[in-house]
């Protein structure tokens, strides 16, 4: 055995051949002098060496492959963070990034580090996975130490930086990260990040020069902050709180028409057509549910005409934004009324509510980023009311990031966590109930069902995401500076539930533990599929009557 001969392995010294001999002579002594229970003891003894031998044997390498994934997290977060202080940050104005003849010692050290590693794990007989752990790690902190200048500039302004001042942005920071982790296992931990959210305007000038818009804030998060502490959805019905929330959202309709009606210069027909079609849409929404409801309580099955308006409901939501004027508001809120329209019709009780509450909120947040803007020294050139979605950004707009930024990214992550167990429904796939879908069809079809419902957990999603780019925009934030960010924060979390994964205790601890590392993992992939399909709802524009439409701002 290869294994054997290597000048790194270490036998397992509890269970060692002379002491696995001993105990079986003193056990079979004991049964020959009739002391069973001698014998079963000792037994008992050397099975339980002999399992955690074999743990011992199953998770020699453990601290070693965790080590070097450790080493790679933090590389890549490093690399992540030097890039934004490089690239989209004032910090380095007047310091050298480029070095005009480059050594050659760091790439040369780096490569007899490889070589050395990889005779290693040759000398081992490792698999070859050990090879993409151990060797992975180098490339990236190549990069990072690649970029000195930067980290000494970087180091020279933290040294300038008042230390109680960043022991409590540091330990803010921390705080919040670790309320995200906790909330994979405690819901209310959502709640209670919310009503921090709530005191947001009092630490700032913001309650002060905007005290409307900051007590929409204060109830928005606070009405949000009950939905974690309500029960997962279960399997009972309630249609009622369904309906109202369809009459919520004519009434906010309503509200938005009228004052869009008002702004004659910026209103035509077309657009007035498109919201009542979208109304419209809301109320056969409101009697779908309704109906088939009472349908199938008196065993008569899925109406037909339900049936079909519930598909076609469902199509045109895919379409009805796109032909929506392109400014921020109107658009946006088009978005909200499509989505509201199918998530009605997918809903069972009090779940129905919160899109639409979540929405009112990422309004208000968009109002309240852009009076954070204003009392900043970063002047805004435009209103929120006139601001349009455009295809390309210009990246000449975005300006250099401030710590307001890295809050931005981290209320990013946090509603879309609050987004993914704001009502319990992705903790709660496996039980799913079936009845949400009921309104599209009652025979089991596991493909239908499965596409139903994934669209259904996927719209708060598109709401938050959405309601950024609208952030992003106003606020001329750079968006590959955010992804950077958003990745930080995301490894940070992936970290922290690296060392929470369970290879013992029930099934259900460890699948748990090993599906909250993989979804934290996949948020950066998530995040990507979620901007990709928010900049086409926001940005795309399709034109009534075949010819393009002409807004006097």
């Amino acid at each position: 055995n290869i294994l054997n001969l290597s000048l790194f392995f270490f036998f397992y010294r509890s269970l060692s051949d002379t002491k696995q001999a001993n105990i079986l002579r003193k056990a079979r002594y004991y049964i020959k002098q009739k002391k069973y229970d001698e014998a079963v003891s000792l037994c008992q003894q050397l099975i339980n060496l002999a399992l955690r031998g074999l743990s011992y044997y199953h998770t020699y390498d453990r601290f070693f492959l965790a080590f070097n994934v450790v080493l790679g997290f933090v590389g890549w977060t490093s690399y992540a963070s030097l890039l934004i202080i490089k690239s989209h940050c004032n910090l380095m104005r007047g310091v050298s990034t480029e070095v005009k003849n480059p050594s050659r010692l760091l790439p040369c050290t780096f490569v007899a580090v490889g070589v050395f590693v990889a005779f290693f794990l040759l000398v081992q007989a490792c698999p070859w996975t050990y090879y993409l752990y151990c060797l992975l790690p180098l490339p990236i902190w190549h990069a990072v130490l690649r970029e000195m200048p930067v980290i000494q500039g970087f180091v020279t302004l933290l040294s300038t930086f008042p230390p109680r001042r960043f022991l409590g942005y540091l330990l803010l920071f921390i705080l919040g990260v670790e309320v995200l982790v906790l909330s994979f296992f405690h819901r209310c931990m959502l709640t209670a990040g919310l009503v921090a959210f709530a005191a947001w305007p009092f630490i700032t000038p913001l309650w002060t020069r905007a005290k409307s818009i900051s007590l929409s804030w204060i109830f928005f998060c606070l009405l949000l902050a009950v939905f974690p502490l309500m029960p997962v959805v279960g399997r009972q019905p309630d249609i009622f709180l369904v309906v109202g929330a369809g009459f919520l959202v004519l009434l906010l309709s309503l509200f938005v028409v009228t004052s869009i009606i008002k702004r004659k210069d910026s209103f035509i027909n077309e657009e007035l057509v498109l919201h009542l079609l979208q109304m419209l849409s809301t109320v056969f929404s409101m009697c779908v549910v309704y109906g088939t409801h009472n349908s199938l309580l008196r065993k008569q099955g899925l109406p037909l005409l339900n049936q079909i308006v519930s598909w076609m409901i469902l199509a045109s939501s895919f379409v009805m934004p796109l032909l929506s004027p392109p400014f921020l508001f109107d658009r946006l809120f088009s978005i909200l009324l499509s989505s509201m329209s199918t998530y009605l019709l997918l809903s069972t009780g009090y779940e129905a509510l919160f899109p639409l509450v979540l929405s009112c909120l990422m309004f208000v947040w968009i109002h309240m980023e852009q009076e954070t803007l204003q009392q900043s020294v970063v002047s805004c050139r435009q209103k929120v009311s006139t601001i349009q979605f455009t295809c390309n950004t210009d990246v000449a707009q975005c300006r250099d990031l401030c710590l307001d930024d890295i809050r931005r990214a981290f209320f990013l992550v946090f509603f879309l966590v609050t987004a993914f167990f704001g009502t319990g429904n992705i903790a709660s796939v496996n039980s799913f109930d079936p009845s949400s879908v009921y309104c599209f069809l009652t025979v089991f079809s596991p493909f239908k069902m499965g596409a139903l419902i994934m669209w259904k957990i996927l719209i708060p999603f598109v709401l938050v995401m959405c309601a950024f780019e609208a952030v992003q925009l106003t606020t001329q934030l750079s968006s590959k500076s955010l992804f950077l960010m958003v990745i930080s924060i995301s490894d940070i979390m992936a970290l922290h539930f690296f060392f929470l994964i369970k290879d013992y205790g029930s099934w259900l601890d460890i699948g748990t533990s090993i599906s909250h590392y993989v979804i934290v993992m996949s948020m950066t992939i998530f995040m990507v599929f979620l901007n990709c399909l928010a900049q086409v709802l926001t940005t795309k524009k399709l034109s009534l009557c075949g010819r393009p439409k002409s807004h006097i701002i």
